[in-house]
């Protein structure tokens, strides 16, 4: 197990990037970063909580389902049709584990139990990439290469797909806000959209400038909507209501390359920087300043807050799976 505090690195930063002085400063409750390595490879990524607190993962170069048990400190392996390579995975209510084949075009629906796996094509969208349960019986999913974006219906299989834009516009992260409605990330512009779920009418909003791209999206309670800048090394917030864009600079600077992006219970954004210093940044909305920076083993990619237990979990392509201890966390 891999362990680390905020301090040291957050110092380091500010040594690197003064400029950061100005806007951030260390929070008084630094959070502890802890990683575990995983025997499999495979770049293991995207982890979800269950509802029984086992840390689902994919393993996406090594072609598998995991889980781990943060209780035993123990992992297990399940095996999946070859040639799937997920890219994301989502679990729900009941433990039955949703994960996206990109090589092979379909979803499937993995139970614990027995191992036993439902295949859901997805037609066109032949290269599912991440997904997210909207609370009313759907998935909604990204397809990067195919530029699309769907919607499944669990209960009987049956798919709807919209195209975001009609340029090859490369949709990657998607999160939901309040009111039901998909947000997506358009990696190959500088726009996200907004999917309206009864229609599939398509609303683009554009971020700070032409060379603008992110990966990773996140919605707070006041329907702001952020996005990771990631060749600019900026943090950057829509304003829905008017367009309107603010930026503020990531502590790792212009080659941070901001990516994986999410919040915690008390409204902070957590960021990866994927450039060549590998750090986990948490920004405060209402302060609108940095509050921590911490290390981690490599690119984070994407990450998940569980609520029950307020610890946000991460995978890395160090083939680490790891666990941020928040001021609301249980150990």
């Amino acid at each position: 197990m891999r362990t680390s505090t905020a301090s040291l690195a957050f110092l380091l930063s500010l040594f690197l990037n003064p400029a950061a002085l100005a806007a951030s400063e260390p929070a008084a409750d630094a959070p502890v970063v802890q990683e575990w390595k995983v025997e499999y490879g495979g770049r293991p990524r995207d982890p979800y909580v269950g509802p029984d607190g086992k840390v689902w993962f994919v393993g996406q170069a090594g072609n598998y389902i995991a889980y781990f048990d943060p209780k035993a400190e123990t992992f297990r392996r399940y095996e999946i049709e070859d040639g799937t390579n997920p890219h994301s995975l989502i679990v729900d209510a009941d433990g039955f584990v949703w994960y996206a084949g990109n090589r092979n075009g379909r979803i499937g629906k993995l139970d614990p139990k027995n191992g036993d796996v439902k295949i859901y094509m997805t037609g066109e969208a032949r290269d599912p990439h991440t997904m997210v349960f909207d609370g009313r019986g759907h998935i909604w999913f990204t397809s990067q290469q195919s530029n699309r974006i769907g919607r499944l219906d669990v209960k009987t299989g049956e798919y709807r797909l919209v195209t975001p834009h009609d340029t090859s516009a490369r949709p990657y992260g998607i999160v939901i806000d309040t009111k039901g409605y998909p947000w997506v990330a358009l990696l190959n512009t500088n726009l996200v959209v907004r999917v309206d779920p009864k229609t599939f009418a398509l609303t683009h909003f554009k971020e700070a400038t032409p060379d603008s791209r992110s990966r990773r999206l996140e919605v707070t309670a006041d329907g702001s909507v952020w996005y990771g800048d990631e060749p600019r090394g900026f943090l950057g917030r829509i304003d829905p209501a008017s367009g309107k864009v603010k930026e503020y600079a990531m502590p790792g600077g212009a080659t941070s390359k901001p990516y994986a992006l999410t919040q915690d219970g008390d409204g902070r954004l957590w960021i990866s920087q994927s450039g060549p210093d590998k750090k986990l940044a948490a920004f405060d909305p209402k302060q609108e300043r940095f509050v921590s920076v911490n290390d981690v083993s490599e690119t984070i990619r994407h990450m998940m807050y569980d609520p029950k237990t307020g610890a946000m979990w991460f995978g890395t392509d160090a083939n680490q799976v790891g666990r941020v201890l928040t001021r609301r966390a249980v150990p």
